[in-house]
């Protein structure tokens, strides 16, 4: 497979930036994506000097990891969120990202139902002609009630007529905020799909459940071959967030995200035989 390996910061919700880094590295990442969502994991933030960016880029660079993307989720239906994520393609700019991910509403918790569809397209049209600008990716990711699925975020993104915005297929929201699983649903979605949120769920449901990759039920040998067959390339990000009781400490965050890379590691190799 062509798609590039990354992790999620967000795994370590909770923990410093230099402890997501040190586990990232250790359990065999080269890629991450930094998470920038307000008021909730703030491994960085767009108030950042030139020092403090420079300083989180010698910390990856020691740790032979480039940070691919930033996690910047903001609530597009309100003027502040639109400009807190204006800031936050300033940010991933000055980091060097290549990809920048949102939801459209809240980062989590989002109930927003979008009634008049034009308003969003007249708030990210303007997003993503800013990210042209600086050769970032603008993603969509698949979350909260209007936009739960590969399928509603393609329909919407179509509309902006601009090759630099695109679908954030997150495997595990697709179940929980959609109720669909992420197979055909992928396969219908993915020419559209420029990043993915590569996260397991246990159970069908609603119930807040994402355990290290290959823990849940879902189906990554499944995953991937659609990824092949389809010439999907878009980066995997590695995303965990357990239960809503949230890991034991750090040395379980650890574990899990080592123990994720080796089970994408085996799903691959598998697939190669």
């Amino acid at each position: 497979m062509k798609n590039l390996l990354c992790l999620n910061s967000n795994t370590y919700h909770g923990f410093s930036l230099d402890e997501a880094i040190r586990g990232t590295a250790k359990a065999g990442f080269r890629y991450i994506e930094l998470a920038a969502v307000r008021g909730y994991t703030e491994h960085v933030r767009w108030e950042m000097s030139g020092d403090e960016i420079r300083d989180v880029k010698a910390k990856l660079a020691n740790h032979g990891l480039e940070c691919i993307a930033l996690g910047a989720h903001s609530n597009l239906n309100s003027a502040k969120g639109v400009s807190n994520f204006e800031q936050s393609i300033r940010l991933a700019s000055r980091i060097g990202c290549k990809y920048i991910v949102t939801s459209t509403g809240d980062a989590h918790d989002d109930h927003d139902v979008i009634e008049d569809e034009s308003e969003l397209l007249r708030v990210l049209k303007p997003l993503a002609k800013m990210c042209e600008s600086v050769g970032i990716t603008l993603t969509i990711e698949t979350h909260g009630n209007n936009y739960a699925t590969g399928k509603a975020v393609k329909a919407l993104v179509e509309q902006c007529d601009s090759r630099f915005i695109g679908v954030n297929y997150d495997t595990a929201n697709v179940i929980f905020y959609g109720r669909t699983v992420p197979y055909e649903d992928l396969q219908q979605s993915s020419d559209r799909v420029e990043f993915i949120h590569l996260k397991d769920k246990i159970g069908f449901d609603q119930i807040w459940n994402f355990p290290a990759i290959g823990e849940g039920d879902i189906d990554f040998a499944k995953v991937f071959r659609i990824l092949q067959t389809k010439n999907c390339t878009a980066p995997l990000s590695v995303e965990i967030e357990f239960t809503s009781a949230g890991p034991s400490g750090l040395e379980e965050v650890d574990q899990a995200v080592a123990d994720s890379y080796r089970a994408i590691q085996t799903v691959m190799s598998q697939m190669n035989r």
